[in-house]
C-alpha cells in the first residue's frame, strides 16, 4: 500500500492509502482500518467512526473517530 492523503488529529496521523488492487484503505498507527473501493468512502466511515476499531497507540484507548476533527471533503486532506 502506498500512502496518498493524510490528516493530523490530537490522537495521531490517519492516513488513506492505496494498494495495488486498487482499494483505498484508511490507516491509523500502520494498521488498515477496510478496504473501500473510493477515497470518498474510506473517508466517511472514519468521520462517523464506522471503521474497524481505532486504538490509540499509546494509551490503547478505543477512539471515537467522529470526534477527532476529521474531514469528511479529502481537498482538505494533505497529499503525502
Amino acid at each position: 500500500m502506498r500512502a496518498i492523503l493524510k490528516h493530523e488529529t490530537r490522537a495521531g496521523t490517519f492516513f488513506i492509502a492505496r494498494s495495488t488492487s486498487g482499494a483505498f484503505h484508511p490507516v491509523f498507527d500502520q494498521e488498515s482500518l477496510g478496504s473501500y473501493r473510493s477515497i470518498a468512502l474510506a473517508i466517511d466511515d472514519l468521520v462517523n467512526d464506522a471503521t474497524d476499531s481505532v486504538l490509540h497507540p499509546i494509551t490503547s484507548e478505543l477512539l471515537d473517530t467522529s470526534m477527532l476533527g476529521l474531514s469528511d471533503n479529502p481537498a482538505e486532506w494533505e497529499r503525502v
